[in-house]
């Protein structure tokens, strides 16, 4: 019996060797490519079932070399680099990781607000440029008389209202397609609540309608002195908008862990403002996390196999792809 392929695209930051050796114990053939190049992807994945993506690019041209692919995983909550219409129209799944790293995206959200808040980055370079704290004119507001507004109102967003109401005054959010509102966080439209809120943090995906919402109208409608958080998606923040507001003082700071182009180049303004406080793409980051990533797109891989459905679906065929297999093609139950 011919093994199933399975490919791993481009793990980057990630050891994909737990993954592999949970497939290949369970009877797939692992390739890990370690590219984002097409070329590269395609000669390792012209045969595969199933393909474990990291941020390589997945559109309808490269599906077109990959006919026999039928399941499209992601390592990482988000999907946006797999062209999922195109996934649909020709009955493949896609699979995403949507709780691998939400508790570690929060904190990292709540971390990155209160070093705003408290203007920890301005405190840290008086002592380390000789000055004590008469030289220290930052004068932080207490968090307790603060309003965070949360824009997007998913999985971390709700842990992110729930471990940050003990601190904050007041949380609210919006949200139009959630469904249900947990006590306790106000539920308002997007222009009140960038006008009340002391907080903005950005927990929506990457969409044609939230591509550059944070442009320059919405962040004239904020508070002057705000401040600005995103742990989302490096493309909802105009960044010529932000550097103007922050310049003109309309935000008093803000906190960037993601980018509309990864990484920054050298001469790229963000990097150099003094009221700009950065992190790699690091938000997920924990060693928690990182095992997660690397075993759950395998599990789901696997998971299809055996049962003919992953565990975390977001693109779900119309009806079960012609010659699925529901059987494991070697030993099941291994663990990793």
């Amino acid at each position: 019996m011919t093994r199933p392929v399975a490919v791993i695209t481009d793990p980057e930051e990630l050891d994909p060797e737990p993954a592999v050796r949970l497939l290949t114990e369970s009877g797939f053939e692992v390739r890990v490519v370690g590219s984002r190049d097409p070329e590269a992807i395609v000669a390792a994945a012209h045969d595969a079932d199933a393909l474990i993506v990291g941020y390589a690019r997945i559109d309808a041209a490269l599906l077109d070399r990959m006919p026999k692919v039928r399941l499209l995983a992601t390592m990482s909550a988000g999907y946006d680099m797999i062209d999922t219409a195109e996934a649909a129209r020709r009955g493949l799944w896609v699979t995403n990781l949507p709780h691998s790293a939400t508790e570690d995206v929060a904190v990292h959200a709540l971390a990155a607000a209160l070093s705003l808040i408290r203007r920890l980055p301005q405190a840290d370079a008086v002592v380390r440029s000789g000055g004590w704290s008469r030289d220290f004119t930052e004068v932080p507001r207490r968090a307790s008389e603060i309003t965070l507004g949360l824009i997007g109102f998913g999985r971390i967003a709700r842990t992110l209202a729930r471990i940050a109401a003990p601190v904050f005054g007041r949380v609210i959010a919006h949200d139009p397609h959630a469904a249900d509102w947990p006590a306790g966080v106000e539920r308002l439209d997007l222009d009140t609540l960038v006008a009340q809120a002391d907080v903005l943090s950005l927990h929506t995906p990457s969409t044609p309608a939230t591509r550059g919402m944070v442009n320059a109208d919405l962040l004239a409608g904020t508070r002057p002195g705000s401040l600005l958080v995103n742990v989302s998606r490096g493309d909802l923040v105009d960044p010529q908008a932000l550097l103007a507001a922050l310049d003109s003082g309309q935000l008093a700071g803000a906190a960037l862990d993601v980018f509309p182009v990864e990484p920054l180049v050298r001469d790229d303004p963000l990097r150099t403002h003094p009221r700009l406080q950065l992190s790699p793409h690091s938000a997920f980051l924990t060693d928690a996390s990182l095992r997660a990533y690397a075993l759950e797109p395998a599990r789901n891989v696997l998971a299809w196999w055996t049962t003919g459905r992953p565990h975390t679906p977001v693109v779900v065929p119309a009806e079960a792809p012609a010659g699925a297999p529901q059987q494991a093609p070697g030993r099941q139950g291994a663990s990793a």
